[in-house]
């Protein structure tokens, strides 16, 4: 007899590609604490979105995301 416990499955979620979001507006003074504090911490999205009132760490990075990759295609151009 075979006990065998049966094996768990990888939990996976949806993958939300980075077309499908809204760009993010943010005023210029939180733009600039998000770069300031990027330099600092790097990616850490909650400690960032801790000294951008009103803004939750998901939005912080999708903003993040959206702006250098921007950035970044323009540049390939």
């Amino acid at each position: 007899m075979d006990r065998r416990r049966p094996r768990k499955q990888a939990k996976t979620t949806p993958k939300v590609s980075s077309i499908e979001w809204e760009f993010i507006r943010m005023t210029d003074q939180e733009e600039d604490i998000i770069n300031r504090m990027y330099r600092l911490v790097g990616d850490r999205w909650d400690l960032i979105a801790g000294r951008v009132p009103g803004r939750k760490p998901e939005e912080i990075e999708r903003f993040w995301i959206m702006r250098h990759n921007k950035t970044s295609l323009e540049r390939r151009s």
